[in-house]
C-alpha cells in the first residue's frame, strides 16, 4: 500500500516551518522533548488498521482521550503546545502534534524524521485500551502493534525510543529513566538493555520482552552494535506510525 499526500497550500507550507522552529525553541527551553514525543506516539498509536478508527488526527486533547490511563500526564503536553498552535490557526491539531514529535526528536540528537502534512483534524476518540501495557511481554506489544499495522522492526526501533526522557509513579506506576542521559536521543537504550539492570536507571517488563523474543532480540544487538543503522530504522518507524491511517492509497 502506497502513500498518496495530499496537497497543501504554500501558506501552509510557510506555517508549518514556522511551527518548527518555534517548537524547537519551546522544547529546547523546557526540556520536554520526552513529553511532546509521548503526546505524538500516543496519538497515533490508538489507530487500527481494520477498523480505520483511531490514529494521528489530534483527537488526543479531548478530554476524555486525556483522562485514558496510559495518556496520564499528557494534558501537561497540550497545555504546553497550546500557545504556539494559536500562532498557527491554519494548522491543523493533526499535523502540529505530530510536527512537535519530529522536532522533538531531532532538538535532541535523533535522526531527521520524514513529515509530510495534510491530515485531518477528526471528532471522535478511539476506546481506551489501545496503547501498549509496559507490564506485559511480546506477545502484546505484537498485538497492540499488529493492531495498528507495523512490523516487528518497528515495534523495537519504536522502543529505543525510551532513550529519552523517565517514568514517573503517579503517571505509570513506574519511576526513574532508562538511560543516563535521557535527554540526549542515541542507541543507549539498547546498550543498556544488553549490559543487565542497574539500580538507577528502569527496565520495564516491556523492555525486557525484547531481549527474550527470538525476533526482537537481534534487532536490539544490531541497534546497540550500530547507531547509524538504529537511526535509520527509526526514522522510517516513526515516519509510518506518524501517518498511520494518513494518505494511504
Amino acid at each position: 500500500m502506497g502513500k498518496h499526500y495530499p496537497t497543501v497550500t504554500e501558506e501552509y507550507k510557510k506555517a508549518v516551518d514556522k511551527a518548527k522552529k518555534k517548537l524547537r525553541g519551546l522544547i529546547a527551553e523546557k526540556n520536554c522533548a520526552p513529553l511532546i514525543l509521548r503526546l505524538a506516539w500516543h496519538s497515533a498509536g490508538t489507530f487500527d488498521v481494520k477498523t480505520r478508527t483511531g490514529g494521528p488526527f489530534g483527537t488526543i486533547k479531548n478530554p476524555v482521550e486525556l483522562a485514558h490511563a496510559a495518556n496520564n500526564g499528557l494534558d501537561i503536553a497540550v497545555r504546553l503546545l497550546e500557545p504556539i498552535k494559536e500562532q498557527f490557526p491554519i494548522l491543523t491539531y493533526a499535523d502540529f502534534y505530530q510536527l512537535a514529535g519530529v522536532v522533538a526528536v531531532e532538538i535532541t540528537g535523533g535522526p531527521e524524521v520524514p513529515f509530510h502534512p495534510g491530515r485531518e483534524d477528526k471528532s471522535e476518540s478511539p476506546p481506551e485500551g489501545r496503547l501498549p501495557d509496559a507490564t506485559k511481554g511480546s506477545d502484546h506489544l505484537r498485538d497492540v502493534f499488529g493492531t495498528m499495522g507495523l512490523s516487528d522492526q518497528d515495534i523495537v526501533a519504536l522502543s529505543g525510543g525510551h532513550t529519552l526522557g523517565r517514568a514517573h509513579k503517579e503517571r505509570s506506576g513506574f519511576e526513574g529513566p532508562w538511560t543516563v542521559n535521557p535527554l540526549i536521543f542515541d542507541n543507549t537504550y539498547f546498550k543498556e538493555l544488553l549490559s543487565g539492570e542497574k539500580e538507577c536507571l528502569l527496565q520495564l517488563p516491556s523492555d525486557k520482552a525484547l531481549l527474550s523474543d527470538p525476533v526482537f532480540r537481534p534487532l536490539v544487538e544490531k541497534y546497540a552494535a550500530d547507531e547509524d543503522a538504529y537511526f535509520a530504522d527509526y526514522s522510517e518507524a516513526h515516519r509510518r506510525l506518524s501517518e498511520l491511517g494518513f494518505a494511504d492509497a
